[in-house]
């Protein structure tokens, strides 16, 4: 007597991304810019590199506001992640 065992993969983890947010201008949406160290390939020195994502949120974000985003399915045209949390407000 044989089992069949059916083996499942596991689901992938979404990326998680913090940024900050640069605009808040769409009902929404807001637009986090995501900063990173990349090291040059031939002067082996580190150079800030930016990516900008737009992202959904349900809670009120405002510009300078640090938040964590995940990747989700299409939302719209350019819009593939949200917000999940506000990790810190922006000072006033």
């Amino acid at each position: 007597m044989s089992e069949q065992v059916k083996v499942v993969a596991p689901l992938r983890r979404r990326t998680e991304k913090i940024g900050i947010v640069v605009s808040n201008k769409m009902t929404k949406t807001v637009v986090v810019r995501v900063d990173r160290l990349v090291k040059h390939p031939k002067y082996k020195k580190y150079v800030h590199r930016h990516s900008k994502f737009m992202a959904h949120t349900e809670v009120e974000c405002n510009i300078g506001d640090k938040v964590r985003i995940i990747e989700t399915r299409p939302l719209s045209a350019r819009k593939r992640w949200l917000v999940v949390e506000i990790m810190q407000k922006a000072s006033v």
